[in-house]
C-alpha cells in the first residue's frame, strides 16, 4: 500500500521526461533569479541552507526533469528548511513528500533516474540512509558501468552527514569513507556556501549518482559569495580541491565542517609565525590527490583533519596515496591524522565534545609536525 501510494504521487512526474510541462505548470514557476552586483563591488553573503535551496531552485527552473523527493520536503519545507518554498513554486508533482521508508523512496529515485529524470533524494540524515544502502551502492552505483555506459543514473542523494549535537551514536556517523570506497559513486563534502551551490548544481547535472554530504551544524552559517557564485550558471567541478589559504610551513587538509577548524588553526598558527596552507577537499571521490601532493612538496608536512573514525578513513586513504607518491620524499615529518575518537559517539555533552577535533587540537598537532611541541 505504501509503495502504491508513493508511486501514485510520483507517476505524474515520470511523464515529464516524455512530455512538455503544461501551461498551468509554467505559470506556477517564477522566472529565474537575478542577482544584482553593486557598482562598488560589494560582496554578497549567503547561508549554507540558502545556497542549497537556490541551487535546487535554479536547476529545477533550468530542467523540468529535476524533482525532489524525501520525508517532509514539501509541506513542512524540509526537516532543516533546505527545501523551503520549493513546493509553493513547483507544486507537489515536483516536490514530493514520501512515506518514512528510505529503501522505498531511494529505490523510486534510482528508478526515476534510470528512466531519464534527475531526482534529488533527500535523507533526513545519512544515518537513515543505511536503510537504503543497497539502492545507493548497488542499484545506483553500478548500473551505469554494468550497462556499458548506456544507462546513466543521474540521481543525487543529499542530506546532513556526520555529528550534530546531542543526537547520540546512531545519528552521528560520518559516511564519507563508506561511500568514498565505492566505484561508480561520486561523493561530495562541501564546506562553504559557494561550495554547496556550485557543487550541488554540478551534481544534479552529472550523469553519475552523486552522494552529497552536508553538515547539520553548517546550515545556518553565512559565507561571502562572489558575483560569479551568485550567477545562475555557477558550477564547481566535482573532483577538484580548493586551496583556501596559502602557506609554506605545513599543509592542513579537511572537508566539510573541519575546513572551518583548519582555517581557525591556520589563523592561530600565523600569530606564532607559522604559515599553514589550508586545502578544502570538496570532493571525496574522485579525490584530487594532485593538489595535495603539490602542497606537500612545498610545505614538507601534512596534517589531515576529519570528523569520522580513524580506522579506514578519508585521512587514511590520503596518507596512503601520499606515501605511495613522489611526495613521500619531500616529507620532513610523519603524516599526522586528526580524527574523531574511535568510539561510538557519546550522548553526554562533555564526552561528545572530546570525541571530535577542534581548533586547539589541530594547532597542537600542526606544531608537533613542525617539532615545536609534543
Amino acid at each position: 500500500m505504501v509503495s502504491r501510494l508513493a508511486l501514485s504521487r510520483l507517476a505524474p512526474v515520470l511523464n515529464v521526461a516524455r512530455s512538455s510541462a503544461s501551461a498551468a505548470a509554467r505559470r506556477n514557476i517564477r522566472p529565474a533569479r537575478s542577482y544584482a552586483t553593486s557598482s562598488d563591488g560589494e560582496q554578497h553573503s549567503m547561508t549554507v541552507r540558502d545556497a542549497l535551496n537556490v541551487a535546487m531552485e535554479e536547476e529545477m527552473l533550468r530542467d523540468e526533469t529535476v524533482f525532489i523527493l524525501g520525508e517532509e520536503v514539501a509541506r513542512y519545507n524540509g526537516a532543516y528548511k533546505v527545501t523551503k518554498g520549493l513546493m509553493d513554486k513547483f507544486g507537489e508533482k515536483r516536490v514530493v513528500d514520501t512515506p518514512i521508508t528510505e529503501m522505498g523512496f531511494a529505490g523510486i529515485a534510482v528508478g526515476a533516474a534510470l528512466q531519464g529524470l534527475r531526482p534529488i533524494c533527500e535523507f533526513m540524515t545519512f544515518n537513515f540512509a543505511m536503510q537504503a544502502i543497497d539502492q545507493i551502492v548497488n542499484s545506483a552505483g553500478k548500473t551505469y558501468y554494468m550497462s556499458g555506459g548506456n544507462v546513466p543514473c543521474p540521481v543525487v542523494f543529499r542530506g546532513p552527514n556526520g555529528a550534530a549535537a546531542g543526537v547520540g551514536a546512531q545519528h552521528s556517523q560520518d559516511y564519507a569513507a563508506w561511500y568514498g570506497s565505492v566505484p561508480g559513486l561520486k561523493v561530495v563534502s562541501p564546506w562553504s556556501a559557494e561550495d554547496c551551490k556550485g557543487l550541488l548544481k554540478a551534481a544534479i547535472r552529472d550523469p553519475n549518482p552523486v552522494v552529497f554530504l552536508e553538515n547539520e551544524m553548517m546550515y545556518g552559517i553565512s559565507f561571502p559569495m562572489s558575483a560569479e557564485a551568485m550567477s545562475d550558471n555557477f558550477l564547481l567541478p566535482i573532483g577538484k580541491c580548493k586551496v583556501e589559504r596559502e602557506g609554506t610551513d605545513v599543509t592542513l587538509v579537511g572537508h566539510s565542517k573541519m575546513v572551518g577548524h583548519c582555517m581557525e588553526a591556520a589563523e592561530a598558527l600565523a600569530k606564532e609565525g607559522i604559515k599553514a596552507e589550508v586545502i578544502n577537499l570538496r570532493s571525496i571521490r574522485p579525490l584530487d590527490i594532485d593538489t595535495i601532493i603539490k602542497s606537500v612538496k612545498k610545505t614538507n608536512r601534512l596534517v589531515i583533519v576529519e570528523g569520522g573514525w580513524p580506522g579506514f578513513g578519508v585521512g587514511s586513504e590520503i596518507c596512503a596515496q601520499i606515501v605511495e607518491s613522489e611526495a613521500f620524499d619531500y616529507l620532513d615529518a610523519p603524516v599526522e591524522r586528526v580524527t574523531g575518537a574511535d568510539v561510538p559517539t557519546p550522548y553526554a555533552t562533555v564526552l561528545e565534545n572530546l570525541s571530535f577535533p577542534d581548533t586547539p587540537v589541530i594547532v597542537k598537532v600542526a606544531k608537533r609536525a613542525l617539532y615545536r611541541t609534543n
